[in-house]
């Protein structure tokens, strides 16, 4: 039994948090009163950072911004994150377990908390979209690969 086994490769959810949310209504009572439709622009973004040894803090970051002409009717900027526990699993598989993996579970929450912030706001509820989180991890390796950038560390995206 003098054996050595290598150990099982470990991927955990340590937490689940809302890190960061904000709301403005910068033209509020006066843009409340315009009967035009408001055009909404949503931005996405993915940060992953190491937080302990094997242990990674990945972030979902979305900003929604509603405008009627050139007005803002509300803005909201919310970034969900995640503690990952991953250990023993090989070095060329991290960075897609936190491009991919990681975000397609924080994503969820993030989703939710904006939805619930604009309806809180007295707005009909903004519902982000699914993502495909592996089509565009592998996006971003084109980019880089194109630009000549080294391995990606952390994660930057937008959609």
């Amino acid at each position: 039994m003098a054996e050595q086994q290598q150990a099982a490769p470990v991927f955990q959810i340590q937490r689940v948090y809302l890190k960061e949310a904000s709301l403005e209504q910068p033209n509020s009572p006066a843009i409340l009163l315009e009967q035009e439709q408001p055009s909404v622009d949503i931005q996405l973004g993915i940060e992953a950072a190491p937080a302990a040894d094997g242990v990674f803090e990945v972030c979902v970051t979305a900003t929604v911004t509603t405008k009627v002409k050139d007005k803002t009717v509300f803005l909201v900027e919310a970034k969900q994150a995640g503690i990952f526990e991953i250990r023993n699993v090989p070095q060329d598989q991290v960075n897609p377990i936190l491009g991919i993996a990681c975000p397609q579970i924080v994503y969820p929450y993030l989703r939710g908390n904006v939805a619930d912030l604009v309806n809180r706001a007295g707005f009909p509820p903004v519902h982000l979209a699914e993502i495909n989180f592996q089509a565009m991890y592998e996006q971003q390796q084109i980019q880089l690969q194109q630009d000549g950038a080294a391995a990606p560390s952390p994660i930057v995206t937008s959609a």
